[in-house]
Protein backbone atom coordinates (compact mmCIF):
# COMPACT_ATOMS: atom_id res chain seq x y z
CA UNK A 1 0.00 0.00 0.00
CA UNK A 2 1.29 3.54 -0.54
CA UNK A 3 0.56 6.04 1.54
CA UNK A 4 0.18 9.28 0.57
CA UNK A 5 -0.50 11.23 3.58
CA UNK A 6 0.69 10.89 8.03
CA UNK A 7 -1.45 12.01 10.34
CA UNK A 8 -0.62 12.60 14.38
CA UNK A 9 -2.51 12.85 17.16
CA UNK A 10 -1.45 15.62 18.95
CA UNK A 11 -1.37 14.80 22.89
CA UNK A 12 0.85 12.61 23.75
CA UNK A 13 1.98 11.72 20.21
CA UNK A 14 3.64 15.35 19.80
CA UNK A 15 3.84 16.68 23.30
CA UNK A 16 3.83 14.72 26.21
CA UNK A 17 0.90 16.80 28.03
CA UNK A 18 -1.74 14.22 29.13
CA UNK A 19 -0.36 14.81 33.07
CA UNK A 20 -1.29 18.62 31.99
CA UNK A 21 -5.37 18.06 31.34
CA UNK A 22 -5.38 16.18 34.65
CA UNK A 23 -3.48 19.11 36.27
CA UNK A 24 -5.62 21.56 34.73
CA UNK A 25 -8.81 19.73 35.32
CA UNK A 26 -8.33 19.10 39.25
CA UNK A 27 -7.36 23.06 39.29
CA UNK A 28 -10.29 24.33 37.49
CA UNK A 29 -13.00 22.62 38.60
CA UNK A 30 -11.91 22.79 42.84
CA UNK A 31 -11.90 26.34 41.93
CA UNK A 32 -14.97 26.68 41.34
CA UNK A 33 -16.20 23.96 43.89
CA UNK A 34 -16.13 20.46 42.75
CA UNK A 35 -14.37 17.87 44.60
CA UNK A 36 -12.45 16.25 41.76
CA UNK A 37 -11.61 12.26 42.44
CA UNK A 38 -9.23 10.24 41.07
CA UNK A 39 -11.59 7.79 39.98
CA UNK A 40 -13.76 10.04 38.52
CA UNK A 41 -11.15 11.96 36.89
CA UNK A 42 -9.83 8.53 34.87
CA UNK A 43 -13.67 8.13 33.61
CA UNK A 44 -12.19 11.99 31.47
CA UNK A 45 -9.66 10.93 29.57
CA UNK A 46 -11.14 10.27 26.44
CA UNK A 47 -13.43 13.33 26.40
CA UNK A 48 -13.22 16.82 24.81
CA UNK A 49 -13.01 19.88 27.33
CA UNK A 50 -16.55 20.80 26.35
CA UNK A 51 -18.03 16.94 27.20
CA UNK A 52 -15.26 17.14 30.29
CA UNK A 53 -16.93 20.13 31.47
CA UNK A 54 -20.16 18.84 31.03
CA UNK A 55 -19.13 15.75 32.95
CA UNK A 56 -18.51 17.47 36.27
CA UNK A 57 -21.21 19.34 35.71
CA UNK A 58 -23.59 16.89 35.90
CA UNK A 59 -21.98 15.54 38.93
CA UNK A 60 -21.57 18.84 41.21
CA UNK A 61 -23.24 21.93 39.25
CA UNK A 62 -21.52 25.07 40.08
CA UNK A 63 -22.87 28.76 40.37
CA UNK A 64 -21.17 32.15 39.14
CA UNK A 65 -19.59 30.73 36.08
CA UNK A 66 -21.39 29.81 32.44
CA UNK A 67 -20.08 26.00 31.56
CA UNK A 68 -17.99 27.66 28.34
CA UNK A 69 -16.23 30.48 30.35
CA UNK A 70 -14.88 27.27 32.85
CA UNK A 71 -14.34 24.97 29.59
CA UNK A 72 -12.07 28.29 28.61
CA UNK A 73 -10.16 28.08 32.09
CA UNK A 74 -9.03 24.59 31.35
CA UNK A 75 -7.75 25.41 28.35
CA UNK A 76 -5.62 28.77 28.93
CA UNK A 77 -4.41 26.60 32.20
CA UNK A 78 -3.19 24.00 29.93
CA UNK A 79 -1.72 26.45 27.56
CA UNK A 80 0.17 28.25 30.27
CA UNK A 81 1.58 24.70 31.17
CA UNK A 82 2.44 23.89 27.23
CA UNK A 83 4.31 27.17 26.86
CA UNK A 84 6.24 27.09 30.28
CA UNK A 85 7.52 23.34 30.73
CA UNK A 86 9.58 21.07 28.45
CA UNK A 87 7.25 18.64 26.86
CA UNK A 88 7.55 17.60 23.18
CA UNK A 89 8.34 14.14 22.65
CA UNK A 90 11.53 13.38 21.54
CA UNK A 91 12.34 13.44 17.48
CA UNK A 92 8.76 14.00 16.57
CA UNK A 93 9.53 16.81 15.06
CA UNK A 94 12.90 15.46 13.42
CA UNK A 95 10.46 12.91 12.35
CA UNK A 96 8.45 14.84 10.77
CA UNK A 97 10.59 16.82 8.90
CA UNK A 98 11.49 13.34 7.50
CA UNK A 99 8.55 13.06 6.10
CA UNK A 100 8.42 16.56 4.75
CA UNK A 101 11.32 15.75 2.52
CA UNK A 102 10.15 12.75 1.19
CA UNK A 103 6.56 15.02 -0.04
CA UNK A 104 4.25 13.02 2.48
CA UNK A 105 1.24 15.23 3.23
CA UNK A 106 1.02 15.91 6.81
CA UNK A 107 -1.71 16.54 9.16
CA UNK A 108 -3.01 16.84 12.50
CA UNK A 109 -6.20 15.47 14.07
CA UNK A 110 -6.86 15.69 17.97
CA UNK A 111 -9.71 16.25 20.40
CA UNK A 112 -8.24 19.14 22.19
CA UNK A 113 -9.60 22.20 20.86
CA UNK A 114 -8.44 24.34 17.97
CA UNK A 115 -7.12 27.34 20.07
CA UNK A 116 -4.37 24.72 21.55
CA UNK A 117 -2.92 23.59 17.94
CA UNK A 118 -0.75 26.51 17.05
CA UNK A 119 0.25 27.13 20.61
CA UNK A 120 1.64 23.02 19.86
CA UNK A 121 3.12 23.35 16.30
CA UNK A 122 5.41 27.04 17.25
CA UNK A 123 6.54 25.19 20.80
CA UNK A 124 7.82 22.02 18.23
CA UNK A 125 8.52 25.11 15.56
CA UNK A 126 6.50 22.57 13.24
CA UNK A 127 3.67 24.44 11.84
CA UNK A 128 5.24 25.18 8.78
CA UNK A 129 4.82 20.92 8.26
CA UNK A 130 1.63 20.81 8.58
CA UNK A 131 -0.38 20.95 5.78
CA UNK A 132 -4.03 20.15 7.22
CA UNK A 133 -5.15 20.02 11.44
CA UNK A 134 -8.54 19.47 12.73
CA UNK A 135 -10.19 19.81 16.33
CA UNK A 136 -12.86 17.67 16.88
CA UNK A 137 -14.39 21.17 18.38
CA UNK A 138 -15.73 21.52 14.76
CA UNK A 139 -17.21 17.95 14.97
CA UNK A 140 -20.64 16.84 16.00
CA UNK A 141 -18.63 13.99 17.88
CA UNK A 142 -14.94 13.46 18.92
CA UNK A 143 -13.13 10.50 18.91
CA UNK A 144 -13.58 7.42 18.63
CA UNK A 145 -16.18 8.53 16.08
CA UNK A 146 -14.39 9.02 12.62
CA UNK A 147 -15.72 12.31 11.93
CA UNK A 148 -12.39 14.21 12.86
CA UNK A 149 -9.97 11.40 10.66
CA UNK A 150 -12.50 11.92 7.57
CA UNK A 151 -12.36 15.85 8.02
CA UNK A 152 -8.99 15.49 7.69
CA UNK A 153 -8.35 13.25 5.28
CA UNK A 154 -10.67 15.31 2.84
CA UNK A 155 -8.72 18.60 3.88
CA UNK A 156 -5.67 16.74 3.24
CA UNK A 157 -7.32 15.63 -0.53
CA UNK A 158 -6.42 12.41 0.34
CA UNK A 159 -8.35 8.66 0.22
CA UNK A 160 -8.89 7.68 3.75
CA UNK A 161 -7.20 4.09 2.86
CA UNK A 162 -4.16 6.15 1.71
CA UNK A 163 -3.28 7.49 5.18
CA UNK A 164 -1.52 6.56 8.00
CA UNK A 165 -2.10 7.22 11.85
CA UNK A 166 0.07 8.06 14.81
CA UNK A 167 -2.13 7.29 17.68
CA UNK A 168 -1.38 6.55 21.38
CA UNK A 169 -4.98 5.50 22.39
CA UNK A 170 -7.09 2.82 21.77
CA UNK A 171 -10.02 5.72 21.12
CA UNK A 172 -7.88 7.47 18.84
CA UNK A 173 -7.34 3.83 17.12
CA UNK A 174 -10.84 2.94 17.15
CA UNK A 175 -11.43 6.70 15.04
CA UNK A 176 -9.26 5.86 12.84
CA UNK A 177 -9.61 2.77 11.63
CA UNK A 178 -13.58 3.47 11.71
CA UNK A 179 -12.22 6.21 9.12
CA UNK A 180 -10.40 3.91 6.90
CA UNK A 181 -7.02 4.07 7.95
CA UNK A 182 -3.85 2.37 9.23
CA UNK A 183 -2.73 3.03 12.35
CA UNK A 184 0.31 3.10 14.26
CA UNK A 185 0.30 2.25 18.41
CA UNK A 186 2.95 5.07 19.56
CA UNK A 187 3.81 4.16 23.32
CA UNK A 188 6.08 6.58 24.05
CA UNK A 189 8.34 3.44 25.70
CA UNK A 190 5.05 2.95 28.00
CA UNK A 191 4.49 -0.87 27.06
CA UNK A 192 2.09 -0.96 29.56
CA UNK A 193 0.35 0.85 27.21
CA UNK A 194 -2.22 -2.04 25.51
CA UNK A 195 -2.72 -0.11 21.74
CA UNK A 196 -3.51 -4.24 20.47
CA UNK A 197 -5.79 -2.87 17.92
CA UNK A 198 -3.41 -0.96 16.30
CA UNK A 199 -1.60 -1.92 12.89
CA UNK A 200 1.91 -1.26 14.37
CA UNK A 201 3.29 -0.49 17.56
CA UNK A 202 6.22 1.95 17.60
CA UNK A 203 7.84 2.80 20.81
CA UNK A 204 9.71 5.79 20.13
CA UNK A 205 10.65 7.98 17.06
CA UNK A 206 14.11 7.97 17.72
CA UNK A 207 14.04 4.21 17.33
CA UNK A 208 12.17 4.27 14.07
CA UNK A 209 12.95 6.06 10.76
CA UNK A 210 10.41 5.42 7.84
CA UNK A 211 10.15 1.49 7.65
CA UNK A 212 6.82 1.22 8.62
CA UNK A 213 6.16 3.39 5.58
Amino acid sequence: MKFQAIIFDMDGVLIDSEKFWTQAEYEVFSEVGVKVTEEQSAKTKSMTTSEVTKFWYQISPWENYALEVVEQMVISRVIELIQNTKCEIPGAKLFIEELARQDYKIGLATNSPNRIIPKVLNKLNADHLFHATSSSEFEEKGKPDPSIYLTTAEKLNVDPINCLVFEDSNTGITAAKKAGMTVVGFTNGNRETNLENADYIVDSFLSHNLEII
